[in-house]
């Protein structure tokens, strides 16, 4: 088999070797302020180091042994323990959703605040596309009791699929709540994995309490851990790409050598969410550098060999508008010819804080479009048709030919959201604007989304847990 298939290179051996040298620098002289005094210590004491000020600084031999150590693949399972996943072999595998505080709908995309309700459909649909691998928290359920927010919106997560899922909290004290709800209706979480939690450090340089904290329950669960910072070019990072790469990979190693260092062989994707900060709109969005800097961060974790959490392309945009689908086709298409392992959010817009479903179908097409140009094709004799060709011969046509014949079901790209109209037959269909077709889609998929079997008994012994635990 003889298969052509386009890469996406970025840097050369040296460039990453500097890269490389560049970061430890800022590890071994600036170093990284950790606030939780009881990680603090157990790195004092397990690395033998010395802080000052919460401030730590970890030596090249340290991290290096942290790389050496970190696994160079996961593997991730569904609830039901069958496995999905081979992180860090694989190619990008994509999910949908983020903390989302409004819900846009897909009837007239007015804004709405994020409700029960929208969680469990949303989780539903994004199931249902088969291009999403992982199905991440979708948003901050705000029409339940006070204190309650993270538990019902983790019970829908996991009681409207069986998909692996990426795991947000919002109220970083309830996050050991949501693990035993999730072990009281699943049983043990860390011998198949399907629960992936997701931290962010505070850039730059902070490990927050909340953060390392988190990583400890979850690495001595036996969970894999995502690890992903967030920059703001020019506010919370450096606005040259080459100074955000720096100042995000640093703070990215600094939490691989915590998680080590809790525990040695801890499975853990690291990852940058590298936006830009507009001081004059106070709006943070994505800028095609951006993608550049998510790529040459997967490089450098393919040259740690760790597996890479990628930018989805999410955030920008007031909807699923041409806006969003710029962004969503520069990530995904660059991400996919690069070396990226895991692309969770997808789905929101207006700078994160909204969420559309509309989002979940269309950035589904452009997926199913960028794996045609991932996967590239044959070309060998068979393929390349020159017996038919001879056949055919000059002005003759390939209409009844065997490889038109066997291949033209899945010869070409065929959209299962927009038809091939001719003009002739879209003006016969009402010229119907392609949001609208996107829109009435999204409506008949969501009417359609499977259930689980189990849900019923996941959301009553759920529902158990959560009144018994708001009346202590």
């Amino acid at each position: 088999m003889n298969n052509v298939r386009p890469r996406l290179v970025m840097m050369t051996e040296e460039q990453i070797q500097q890269a490389h040298k560049n970061v430890l620098k800022v590890l071994a002289e600036t170093g990284v302020r950790v606030d939780s005094p009881a990680i603090l210590q157990m790195l004092e004491l397990k690395l033998g180091l010395k802080s000052q000020d919460r401030i730590i600084k970890f030596p090249p031999e340290i991290v290096e042994d942290a790389i050496k150590s970190a696994p160079k693949k996961i593997d991730i399972y569904d609830r039901r323990g069958e496995h999905k996943l081979n992180l860090g072999e694989d190619r990008l595998r994509f999910g949908v959703g983020v903390t989302a505080l409004f819900y846009q709908n897909p009837v007239d995309e007015t804004l709405d605040i994020f409700k029960r309700k929208n969680f469990q459909d949303l989780v539903r649909l994004g199931s249902s596309l088969k291009h999403y691998d992982v199905i991440s928290t979708v948003g901050i359920v705000r029409d339940v009791p006070e204190g309650t927010t993270d538990l019902y919106g983790s019970l829908e997560h996991i009681a409207n699929t069986t998909k692996p899922l990426v795991l947000l909290v919002s109220d970083e004290n309830k996050f050991p709540d949501v693990l035993q709800m999730f072990e009281m209706l699943h049983g043990d979480l860390g011998s198949k994995p399907f629960v992936i939690p997701y931290f962010n450090p505070v850039s730059p340089l902070v490990m927050n309490a909340g953060t390392v904290d988190k990583m400890k329950i979850s690495i001595e669960r036996g969970l894999p851990i995502i690890f992903s910072n967030y920059s703001m070019a020019g506010a919370s990072t450096p606005l040259t790409p080459a100074g955000t790469l720096t100042l995000l990979m640093a703070e990215l190693l600094a939490g691989l050598v915590i998680s080590q260092t809790i525990k040695k062989g801890a499975p853990i994707l690291l990852g940058m969410l590298p936006v830009y900060f507009d001081m004059r709109t106070v709006v943070n969005f994505y800028d095609p550098q951006s993608i550049l800097i998510s790529v040459a961060c997967s490089e450098m974790m393919k040259y740690y060999g760790i597996p890479h959490c990628a930018t989805s392309g999410s955030g920008t945009g007031w909807g699923m508008d041409l806006i969003s689908a710029d962004t969503y086709w520069m990530n995904t298409l660059a991400l996919l010819l690069s070396s990226g392992h895991l692309a969770p959010f997808i789905g929101d817009s207006l700078t994160s804080k909204s969420i559309s479903p509309t989002t979940f179908v269309h950035a589904h097409e452009i997926i199913d479009q960028a794996l045609r140009i991932h996967n590239g094709f044959q070309l060998d004799d068979v393929n390349s048709a020159l017996s038919e060709i001879a056949k055919v011969g000059p002005g003759g046509n390939f209409l009844n030919q065997p490889s038109t014949m066997k291949n033209y079901k899945n010869g070409y790209y065929v959209s299962s959201v927009y038809p091939h109209y001719s003009m002739e037959k879209w003006q016969e269909a009402g010229s119907p604007p392609a949001r609208q077709v996107l829109r009435e889609k999204t409506q008949d998929l969501m009417a359609s989304a499977p259930i689980p079997d189990d849900h019923d008994e996941f959301i009553g012994r759920g529902e158990e847990f959560i009144s018994k635990y708001g009346s202590h």
